[in-house]
């Protein structure tokens, strides 16, 4: 599928499902996460920050698949440890989510993740 009917997908969706490649098994997971779209970039939030097991996966395999909606996406994962910036993610994410939904899942956002979608 293209990004265009990626990007539709996103659209419809609150939540997509990540696919990446476990560090230690070698294995594809998957798990469902919410996402931020900022023009050509999602941003992802892990629950736990960087303790997180997909973000763990996701710093020693960036290469990841995204499903929203049945369309996909294979792209590459950029890990955020700036404080500033990771703050800034929070904020797109309480904006999305309501700060308390945020605030009640992410107890510890020290990191964010970056996908660039062109």
């Amino acid at each position: 599928m293209a990004v265009a009917d990626f990007e539709t997908a996103l659209d419809k969706s609150t939540q997509i499902d990540l696919t990446a490649i476990g560090r230690v098994s070698g294995r594809k997971t998957s798990r469902p996460v919410w996402f931020v779209r900022q023009g050509d970039t999602l941003y992802l939030l892990p629950v736990s920050g960087s303790d997180s097991q997909w973000y763990k996966n996701l710093v020693k395999t960036p290469s990841i698949r995204l499903t929203a909606d049945g369309a996909e996406y294979s792209g590459t994962a950029r890990p955020v440890t700036d404080q500033r910036a990771v703050s800034q993610v929070v904020g797109k994410f309480s904006a999305k989510y309501g700060a308390g939904q945020i605030a009640e899942y992410y107890a510890h956002p020290d990191v964010a993740v970056e996908v660039a979608l062109r």
